[in-house]
């Protein structure tokens, strides 16, 4: 028998242990789809900003060029102006005078320095600067530190001497310079245009006498299109962040759903698979047991037909067979267990008086509390509503709670009970709780399973049996329990519909 009970109690380590490996695995597994979904939220964080980043050099680019376009466009007309007013204005009288152009002459100089002043005054020019035709050379700058200096025009100049007009871009700076601390953003625009000879009717001849440079400073139109590019990358990361932070929330939210469906899938799983496996362990528990119960039956009669031969043939030693009717006893009370364990009743829940059946088991239990030593503390509530009780199986259920706080408490102790009502919860507890050596946190998880037990004699099956009996009702029950200050169990039963 006790082999048989060790190779049950293996099959269920066994049964669960498979059961914890496939819910291990299927918490891998389950939730590992809906995790992309948060690698997409990352991953979309990364285009938006690098699509936030192309914009703002697509805007500031844009919004650049037409900068510039307009501004050599502007350049060039000022260049014609001026061409038509330093030619009529200076170089005509300077020739019918002179006879000649020598800007090394001071008034010829200062007649030309007044006349392109005059020219450009007031109007988005930072210099003006003409080159000789012959030769490389600035003949005339409204900067005095420029004029004289050789071979500076480059490529411009070569450019504008063959009749075409070109612009060149000097820039520095970027976003980062609008920074406090950061240095200074410049931008430069140079326009080169020939200066050509003007006819009696205003246009232009095809005779260049030189290249005029105009140079604009741009610095504030750049710092303000940088401005607009770091305006365009701080409003769009805000709006990135904030797309970020609601996709991120949705996606939380949509991840704790599918959490909590997987679980609860999971536990219905368990709880089948739980129920499988006790389907089995009962088939194989109740064949068992009815292949004992007979001959057991039979053992115990012979053995008190026995015991009465005794007494009249070698009095004194009937106690040997009273030990074999104990003994079948006590088997017979296992073989009970196994059975309703394997072909549990159905609860039959009429509303019932709770505190009544505990008052039934307190009063069977009396004279094993005084025998032990026990002290009893009851506390009930006065006014209980009804609840749906089998009164047979529930009695069961606390006498066998019972008799574990009293097994608990080898050297004495105390036990109380009480019952109370949960409003919040919809229902009324019962709280049994005792002063004995109490249990670890590993011990609680299993003393529900059948064929679990911790003592020398019995089938680790009542608690089994009382759970599946407290389910039968609707009800929950809950352990806690400390090592060496004791344990309490609390039954929660619903009310009764009616």
């Amino acid at each position: 028998m006790v082999n048989r009970r060790q190779g049950l109690l293996k099959l269920s380590q066994l049964a669960r242990g498979r059961l914890s490996a496939r819910k291990t695995a299927e918490n891998h597994t389950g939730l590992r789809p809906f995790k992309l979904v948060k690698f997409f939220s990352f991953t979309s964080l990364a285009v938006i900003l690098l699509f936030t980043l192309f914009l703002s050099w697509v805007i500031s680019n844009h919004a650049r060029r037409i900068m510039l376009q307009q501004s050599e466009a502007y350049s060039l007309l000022l260049a014609d102006n001026l061409n038509q007013q330093v030619f009529r204005s200076f170089v005509l009288p300077t020739v019918v005078r002179y006879g000649e152009i020598a800007l090394s002459n001071r008034e010829q100089f200062a007649a030309l320095d007044r006349i392109v002043r005059t020219a450009t005054h007031g109007l988005k020019t930072e210099r003006v600067t003409i080159y000789d035709s012959q030769v490389n050379i600035i003949s005339y700058s409204t900067d005095p530190l420029l004029i004289g200096r050789r071979d500076v025009g480059g490529l411009e100049y070569l450019r504008a001497l063959e009749g075409t007009p070109n612009s060149h871009l000097i820039l520095s700076g970027s976003f980062w310079h609008l920074l406090p601390g950061g240095e200074q953003v410049e931008c430069r625009l140079r326009t080169y245009t020939p200066f050509r000879q003007v006819g009696s009717t205003g246009a232009a001849d095809q005779l260049i006498m030189g290249v005029i440079e105009i140079s604009q400073d741009l610095s504030e139109d750049y710092a303000a299109i940088v401005e607009l590019r770091g305006r365009i990358i701080i409003v769009s990361s805000v709006v990135m962040g904030v797309l970020f932070l609601v996709l991120r929330t949705i996606v939380s939210r949509g991840d704790r759903i599918m959490e909590q469906r997987n679980q609860e899938r999971l536990r219905l799983e368990d709880k089948l698979n739980h129920a499988e496996r006790l389907a089995h362990l009962g088939t194989m528990v109740a064949t068992v047991s009815h292949e004992i119960k007979s001959p057991l039956g039979v053992v115990r009669s012979t053995a008190e037909i026995l015991e009465k031969r005794i007494q009249k043939v070698a009095p004194g030693n009937e106690h040997l067979a009273r030990i074999i009717v104990d003994e079948t006893n006590r088997l017979n009370t296992i073989v009970l267990e196994f059975l309703d364990f394997a072909r549990p009743q159905e609860a039959r829940l009429v509303p019932g008086d709770l505190n009544g059946v505990v008052g039934q088991v307190l009063r069977f239990l009396s004279p094993q509390l005084d025998e032990k030593n026990v002290q009893l503390d009851v506390d009930l509530a006065r006014t209980v509503k009804p609840v749906a009780l089998d009164n047979g199986m529930f009695y069961r259920a606390l006498l066998n709670i019972m008799i574990n706080a009293l097994q608990a408490m080898e050297e004495g102790g105390t036990l109380r009970v009480k019952t109370q009502l949960l409003f919040r919860r919809g229902g009324v507890a019962v709280v049994i709780e005792d002063s004995g050596k109490g249990m670890p946190e590993e011990q609680i998880s299993q003393i529900f399973q059948p064929f679990y037990t911790d003592k020398n004699r019995g089938t680790g099956l009542g608690l089994a049996i009382t759970q599946n009996i407290i389910e039968q009702h609707h009800g929950t029950i809950e352990v806690t329990s400390h090592v060496g200050e004791g344990s309490r169990f609390t039954i929660i039963l619903p009310f009764s519909p009616g």
